[in-house]
């Protein structure tokens, strides 16, 4: 069975143009619709005399949106869409998804395929961005936003209109309708976790057999670093024009962490009481499990009342170990298919856009200077 995240007009679009291969990879795609808009962008403001305008740091954002955002959207669901299949597909090969609940993981990827082929999607997705360019809808991430940006293009008439409604309803369109693939990603764990999994307590990745699923949820990096890209370049245009200063930049990195984890993490924490159930079971059958071997090896070679056997080479002594060690794996159990490394792989996603801000404050000689005296221990 296989399952996909992709589809839609858009990506109808992108396969007739030639800018989807494989029909998973929409890198080119998400190029084309960033560099494109942005080629004209520069165009049209070298054309009207804005070229000591359109390439400074009050413009930021702009670059950062067109040229490198949109392409890592696109380059966020290759990586998740290729990802996603591989796990649907080792869960029905690895046997969690069994006769039981097969019919139900069939259903539940029957009906999103419905919903994410439709045009709904990207309908709703361009009307909410076009509604907030036509609205005008102020979003504050600092102290400016996306239509502060705009007025830097005030003597570029042309540019500005280029800008403010091709350019922003664009990326509004691309974030709105990557919600919808967030949508229908945790829909389908909510699904997941209602149908009768067969999960093995003593799996080894010490979740059950969903340990496949951490490795999923490392592909919305790029996503994450999507965001924090953009919120890094808006604040780099406040700081630059100097209405803020870089101490407004902590509360909102926090902010920003914050917001990944819930979007990124958190969804996987609905296999909890599944997970919490799994385990205790698991308790109760390798306790009755092992007390029964337990009994057995002490009456054998305790009170030796088995046959005689050497004692040297024995694999019951194996064995007793092995069943220790399973019922240890048992009680490590995590409640949720989350570990450090995916946190770290957030995390580093979120806050490295952040990082160039603090040369603002810190020039980059200056911060060598504090490294190498830290490193030599003065």
């Amino acid at each position: 069975m296989e399952f996909s995240l992709l589809r839609g007009p858009l990506h109808r679009l992108g396969a007739r143009l030639g800018l989807v291969r494989g029909d998973t990879n929409t890198v080119a795609l998400g190029v084309a619709l960033g560099w494109i808009p942005w080629l004209v962008l520069v165009l049209l403001a070298l054309a009207e005399g804005g070229a000591t305008k359109i390439f400074t740091l009050p413009v930021v954002g702009v670059h950062a949106r067109l040229l490198l955002a949109v392409p890592l959207l696109f380059a966020a669901e290759t990586a998740l869409d290729a990802t996603v299949r591989e796990f649907v597909t080792l869960l029905v090969r690895s046997g969690v998804a069994g006769p039981r609940a097969l019919p139900g993981l069939e259903a539940a990827a029957a009906r999103l395929h419905r919903w994410k082929d439709s045009w709904l999607p990207d309908a709703t997705s361009l009307l909410a961005a076009t509604a907030l360019s036509l609205l005008r809808v102020r979003i504050r991430l600092s102290g400016q936003g996306a239509h502060e940006t705009s007025q830097e293009f005030a003597a570029t008439p042309l540019a500005a209109a280029w800008y403010w409604f091709i350019c922003l309803p664009l990326f509004r369109f691309l974030l709105v309708r990557w919600g919808w693939r967030l949508a229908f990603w945790w829909v389908l764990l909510r699904q997941l976790a209602t149908i009768d999994l067969e999960l093995a307590p003593a799996h080894p990745d010490g979740v059950g057999g969903l340990g496949y699923l951490e490795i999923v949820h490392t592909r919305f990096a790029a996503l994450a670093l999507a965001i924090s890209l953009i919120v890094s370049a808006i604040f780099a245009e406040d700081i630059a024009s100097g209405r803020i200063g870089l101490k407004a930049v902590y509360p909102v990195l926090l902010m920003t962490l914050l917001i990944d984890f819930v979007l990124f993490v958190a969804p996987l924490c609905v296999f909890a009481f599944k997970l919490r159930a799994c385990q205790e079971k698991g308790l109760r059958d390798y306790t009755e499990l092992s007390s029964r071997y337990v009994g057995a090896f002490e009456r054998k070679w305790i009170r030796n009342e088995g046959p005689k056997e050497p004692l040297l080479g024995t694999p019951d002594l194996q064995s007793l170990a092995d069943f220790a060690n399973s019922v240890t794996v048992v009680r490590k159990m995590r409640l949720a298919p989350v570990s450090t490394r995916l946190l770290a792989v957030i995390g580093a996603a979120a806050v490295a856009p952040m990082l160039p801000l603090l040369l603002f404050d810190y020039p980059l000689a200056k911060l060598a200077q504090v490294l190498l005296q830290k490193l030599a221990g003065m």
